[in-house]
């Protein structure tokens, strides 16, 4: 009977990461998916072909070029340039399987019509996002912002990042409703009006990131893989491949196996694969999960560009709540063949939002309205699932559980050197247990927001040696204390990345 340190079932990117660092690390790790492909619920649908037949929807009338130019995200997701999946991406050296391509622009809706989201001091001199006189206010906020640091109280303006409110924040700088709507929605990317009551630190590393990400590409700051988001978790899965890890796709799971309240192995197919730890998506222990929520997708195939874009071959759109009497946004994602997900001369457009009555369909409507014409349409409502238990006692861990792991919940899974630090580039490398019996001193960290597709939180530290006085900056990934014993002694590396595809 074979036996495996982890057992992963489902081959969705936050899978398929924690399979590759696991294989890395020395794991022993078994990876099994019901379906023919990788990806599970956001995979990359290839043929055209496919697409058509998942949704059972006949064949189009009209030619859509060749069926194996397109690869329809299930669910689209921009990354933002300078974001903790990115960074994960470029320090695990998965990047070399990977090429990206930055989004064209950005726009938000208000007042009936789009309006582009200003990258440079000139566009935001000729923006009417805001007045003349909100413009200069919202210059000193945008100041404040940039300038603001965790650990240094004098860039805080005699206020409590976290216990002074967002509207606090707000009120502080005189801003009008316009520009707080634009800067939470739009700059921010919260997708209700909830912030607002809560600690603005949040908020606050939200704007930075957006900053620093537009900072690196200037057109948006929002960067897509060609060929799509289904190329993300085979990027990983070539890195485990090449550690030894075990791959079995459009293989059943029969039944998890527990033994005094603990996962003992999975039955597939008549055999049966022992493990000490099983991870998986929801689909695969529905009686562990609970629904949170629902989310409407449509897929819309084009054959032009969204009226008054600048005819952008690539961009996001935000329909803003308030303008719509909602309680959350609506997203338009607009891809084409300049991403290579479609045929020459086509495009993507995928409108999403949580669904909030009885009739999801008419939710989207005002985001349907400006992709007019639609050659074809795929509609899809999923629910959103959460954990019922943090699967310490069974050690069956669902892959949604790191995105709600407190702080206090988590350990180290990697370091790695920030990209600004100085390090000595003939460092050797070492393991984490080597650094960590080091003494070092923290001398400066801020934590970095989870990411809405899940991936581990980061904390960047400033540590310094008591054998040297020389600071290093280190990225800390952190997951669940339940995956401690899978990943103690990850390897690090400490010399800084010399390159970058993108």
């Amino acid at each position: 009977m074979p036996e495996f340190d982890v057992i992963v079932l489902g081959t969705g990117l936050k899978e398929c990461v924690l399979s590759g660092l696991m294989s890395v690390n020395g794991k022993k790790v078994l990876h099994i998916d019901c379906n023919p492909y990788y990806g599970g619920e956001s995979a990359s649908i290839s043929p055209l072909e496919e697409l058509y037949k998942r949704f059972q929807v006949s064949a189009p009338s009209t030619p859509m070029g060749r069926g194996k130019d397109w690869n329809v995200d299930l669910i689209p997701k921009f990354l933002l340039a300078n974001g903790q999946l990115v960074k994960m991406l470029l320090y695990t050296e998965v990047t070399r399987y990977l090429d990206f391509k930055v989004a064209e622009a950005s726009f938000v809706f208000k007042g009936g019509k789009l309006h582009k989201v200003p990258c440079t001091e000139t566009e935001i001199q000729a923006s009417d996002l805001m007045g003349m006189f909100d413009k200069r206010r919202f210059r000193k906020f945008m100041s404040f912002i940039l300038n603001f640091e965790e650990n240094d109280p004098r860039t805080h303006h005699d206020m409590d990042p976290r216990r002074t409110t967002m509207r606090d924040v707000f009120r502080h700088f005189d801003l009008g409703d316009d520009v707080v709507e634009f800067t939470g929605h739009t700059l921010a990317l919260h997708v209700s009006d909830n912030y607002l009551e809560q600690p603005c630190l949040a908020t606050i590393n939200r704007i930075k990131l957006y900053s620093e990400s537009l900072a690196r590409y200037s057109l948006s700051p929002y960067l897509y893989p060609l060929f799509g988001l289904g190329e993300l978790p085979q990027g990983f899965i070539r890195l485990s491949a090449v550690y030894g890890n075990s791959y079995m796709l459009n293989r059943r799971v029969d039944d998890i196996v527990m033994e005094g309240g603990r996962v003992a192995a999975v039955r597939s197919e008549g055999e049966v694969f022992r493990c000490k730890q099983l991870i998986c998506d929801p689909s695969y222990t529905p009686a562990r999960v609970k629904k949170a929520g629902r989310v409407i997708r449509v897929i819309c195939l084009l054959n032009h560009p969204i009226k008054n874009t600048q005819d952008a071959n690539s961009c996001q759109i935000i329909l803003p709540q308030t303008h719509l009497n909602r309680k959350s946004d609506i997203y338009v994602c607009l891809l084409s063949y300049s991403h290579n997900v479609a045929a020459e001369g086509k495009y993507i457009a995928t409108v999403s939002t949580m669904v909030e009555t009885s009739n999801p369909e008419k939710e989207v409507q005002p985001g349907l309205a400006l992709l007019e014409p639609i050659m074809e349409k795929f509609v899809s409502v999923s629910n959103l699932m959460v954990p019922t238990d943090d699967g310490r006692r069974s050690q069956v861990t669902n892959q949604l559980l790191s995105r709600d792991a407190s702080a206090a919940d988590s350990c180290v899974l990697l370091c790695f050197p920030s990209r600004s630090s100085s390090l000595d580039r003939t460092t050797p490398r070492r393991t984490s247990r080597q650094i960590l019996k080091t003494s070092w001193i923290c001398t400066a960290a801020s934590r970095g927001q989870s990411s809405s597709s899940g991936t581990p939180e980061t904390v960047t530290a400033t540590l310094t040696s008591e054998r040297s006085a020389k600071p290093h900056r280190f990225v800390i990934i952190t997951v669940p204390t339940q995956l401690r014993n899978t990943v103690s002694g990850a390897r690090i590396a400490t010399e800084e990345r010399k390159s970058c595809r993108f």
